[in-house]
């Protein structure tokens, strides 16, 4: 009932910047956390960067001071800038949002991830 398509991912040098983009849509009531994973391969899926509605941030240690997640509540848009990239970042990103649908009966909410878009970044 939800999709979240992602976009803005591709091949990049060190040192280079990539903006990610994932937009939702569906019978949508709310968007209440958004945020962005990622998986290397053979590593496990791990959290990036989220946001709350309110606009409240959190990052992997990783990536503070150079990647920087905003949302743009009209759109139900979430955005991931990535600057000063580094080959350890290369990985599929994926798109997380926990959404409150409208349903026949009332509202029920749930988890939604959209389908990844692989970032690589060459040395």
């Amino acid at each position: 009932q939800v999709q979240l398509v992602e976009s803005g991912g591709g091949l990049v040098q060190a040192g280079g910047s990539l903006r990610l983009s994932c937009a939702a849509s569906g019978r949508i009531f709310s968007i209440n956390g958004m945020g962005w994973y990622r998986q290397a391969p053979g590593e496990q899926r791990e959290l990036v960067a989220g946001i709350t509605s309110g606009g409240s941030t959190n990052y992997a240690d990783s990536v503070k001071g150079r990647f920087t997640i905003s949302r743009d509540n009209a759109k139900n848009t979430v955005y991931l800038q990535m600057n000063s990239l580094r080959p350890e970042d290369t990985a599929v990103y994926y798109c997380n949002a926990r959404v409150t649908t409208v349903q026949a009966m009332g509202v029920a909410t749930g988890t939604y991830w959209g389908q990844g878009t692989q970032v690589t970044v060459s040395s």
